[in-house]
C-alpha cells in the first residue's frame, strides 16, 4: 500500500509529472488573507477570486463546511479551496478546524482527484491558523486518499 510521502519545499511547487491538486483549508465566513492562502495568491489569481465569488453566492450554492471547490490554475494544476474551519479565531468553543469538515472535504476530493487522475499536494492541511493536530489530520488523509490510490505529497516549508 502507498502511502503520505513528506518533503521540504513549497506546496505551490508540486513534484511530479501528471495533473496535480493543491489542497489547502479555508475559513467558512469568506476570509481570505493569512497562511497558505498568501503563498497561493502571490502566484496564480484564480483560487482567491473563485472562493471569494463562492462564498458570496453562498445562499445559492454549496457554499459551507465540508465543500469543496476545485478551481483551475495551469493546464495541469488544479486547487482544492476546502472549507474545513468554523470562523477564523481561537475562542470558547476551541480552534477554529473542524475535523469532520475535512474529512468530508477529502472523500469529494478523492472523487475529483481520481476523475482527473490527478496526485494530490498540500501542507499539513488545517494545522496552521486552523489550529488543528496533524496527528488528527494524518489518518483522514490516508483513509480518504491513500487508501483510495491517490499519491499524496504533504511538504513542510523550509527554515
Amino acid at each position: 500500500m502507498s502511502e503520505i510521502t513528506y518533503v521540504r519545499g513549497d506546496a505551490t511547487v508540486p513534484l511530479g509529472k501528471g495533473v496535480k491538486v493543491i489542497a489547502h483549508v479555508c475559513n467558512d465566513i469568506g476570509g481570505w488573507g493569512k497562511g497558505f492562502v498568501l503563498a497561493l495568491s502571490r502566484r496564480w489569481p484564480e483560487p482567491e477570486a473563485a472562493y471569494r465569488a463562492w462564498h458570496r453566492g453562498r445562499a445559492a450554492n454549496d457554499f459551507g463546511l465540508g465543500a469543496v471547490q476545485l478551481v483551475r490554475a495551469e493546464r495541469y494544476v488544479w486547487v482544492a479551496n476546502m472549507v474545513g474551519q468554523r470562523g477564523i479565531r481561537t475562542g470558547s468553543k476551541g480552534v477554529p478546524v473542524r475535523y469532520e469538515a475535512i474529512d468530508a472535504a477529502l472523500t469529494e476530493l478523492a472523487d475529483r482527484a481520481t476523475e482527473l487522475g490527478a496526485s494530490v499536494h498540500m501542507p499539513r492541511i488545517g494545522c496552521g491558523l486552523a489550529g488543528g493536530k496533524w496527528s488528527r489530520i494524518e489518518p483522514l488523509v490516508e483513509e480518504r486518499l491513500v487508501r483510495r490510490g491517490i499519491s499524496v505529497t504533504v511538504y513542510d516549508r523550509e527554515g
